[in-house]
């Protein structure tokens, strides 16, 4: 926003307003004195709950004229803004900072920086509170209000969160091969049908956004706008948590078809098969593959990803496999109620899925999701059939879900 000069003089000329805020910035030594890291923290929490903002730093907010920023100075302001950002606005607020010159009324040319706040897919918190920028001021929010806000960008928003456009995305973004999977032979626009399967949408200020879906389905590296879309995997030694016992990590990324594809390979190389000659060779594993497959796409497809710092955590012991979702139950349903009803959180994404297929490394499926409600069944046949035990589905703080999938007892093996 304001990327050219001469727009962003013309607008600093105008004056703050909705979208735009100025800093003088003052130092005491090498440490910025002003503005107060409380007060830039809640101008730039209430951009990013309004729309689109820019605040530029070096800039008076009562004459409007261009101050600067010393040479030798830039590298301190930009550090204080990354910590206000990072440790001052919860959830940590995505911000662009851009250092510019800018010419002053003499026509000397003074460094400034431009920090270019997005609307944010979250709700964020600062040390005042809950902000909207209104005007050319920020105001608290009403408790009215933050619900309506909450209602809109939350695990219980009336948009689904997987249809929400993503800040800073464009058409471009997406990478051609994963979304071509996705249409049909048409003469259309790609970015018409795209918009129809709504991996593409147009954001409050008119301009044309990935979705949450589109960037989950059809980036290589989702994790740019949304961090925390991926899967800690690790394997241990015995049967506790413990770093010191590590066999096997891996930081699982990709876009959600890659992510169950290699989810899944970790297991299988890191689970153990035997072997018994009955006359012939018969091989148990485990786990069972097409249940461990099942649950990897349920908690890829079910997970909340609304909910911010946190991710899907895999976790291999010598008894049991452990797979923790983000998220609490969608709708009405309950621990008791889950082989017996089909609900999901994220319908598009579901949807997608269902339309995806694996046909390498051992993995083939047709299908990903058949979407009849038939993946925790099959996950608690599976399952008691190799090893007698019934896996454990637990809600755990009502804000995540963990499902436990217990080894088969080994032949020949000690």
């Amino acid at each position: 926003m304001f990327d050219e000069e001469n727009e962003l003089l013309a607008k600093i000329r105008l004056g703050e307003d909705s979208v735009l805020e100025f800093k003088a910035i003052s130092f005491q030594s090498h440490r910025v004195l002003a503005p107060h890291r409380n007060s830039l923290a809640d101008e730039l929490a209430a951009m990013a709950n309004t729309s689109d903002g820019v605040c530029v730093l070096g800039v008076n907010d009562k004459t409007k004229e261009i101050e600067g920023i010393p040479l030798d100075k830039l590298d301190i302001v930009e550090t204080y803004l990354r910590q206000i950002c990072n440790d001052m606005i919860q959830p940590p607020l995505t911000a662009k900072i851009i250092r510019m010159e800018l010419p002053n009324r003499l026509g000397n040319r003074c460094a400034i920086i431009k920090v270019d706040v997005p609307r944010s897919l979250f709700v964020h918190k600062s040390p005042g509170g809950y902000f909207k920028r209104l005007g050319s001021s920020k105001r608290e929010m009403t408790p009215e209000q933050l619900a309506r806000l909450f209602q809109q960008r939350s695990q219980v928003r009336l948009i689904r969160f997987d249809e929400q456009a993503v800040p800073e995305t464009r058409f471009d973004n997406l990478d051609n091969a994963l979304w071509q999977h996705f249409i049909p032979d048409t003469s259309e626009k790609p970015q018409i049908t795209l918009n129809k399967l709504k991996l593409l949408t147009i954001d409050d200020a008119g301009i044309e956004r990935a979705t949450v879906s589109g960037v989950l389905m059809c980036t290589r590296h989702p994790q740019t706008y949304l961090p925390n879309a991926y899967i800690e995997a690790v394997h241990y030694r015995g049967c506790q948590r413990d770093a010191h016992y590590q066999l096997d990590h891996a930081r699982i990324t990709g876009s959600l078809v890659q992510q169950i594809r290699e989810a899944w390979l970790f297991v299988k190389r890191n689970m153990i098969v035997a072997a018994t000659k009955n006359p012939w060779r018969i091989e148990v594993p485990e786990f069972s593959e097409k249940a461990v497959f099942e649950a990897i796409v349920n908690a890829v497809a079910h997970r909340d990803y609304s909910i911010y710092g946190s991710k899907i955590r895999l976790f291999m012991f010598d008894d049991r496999l452990e797979l923790y979702s983000p998220g609490t139950l969608p709708n009405s349903m309950t621990i008791d109620s889950l082989h017996l009803r089909q609900s999901t959180r994220n319908e598009l994404l579901t949807s997608l899925l269902a339309r995806c297929s694996i046909d390498e490394d051992g993995i083939r499926r047709q299908y990903l999701m058949e979407k009849r409600g038939e993946g925790v069944p099959i996950i608690l046949h599976e399952s008691f059939s190799l090893s007698q035990k019934s896996p454990v589905y637990q809600l755990i703080d009502d804000a995540e879900l963990l499902l436990t999938i217990y080894s088969a007892k080994l032949p020949n093996h000690i």
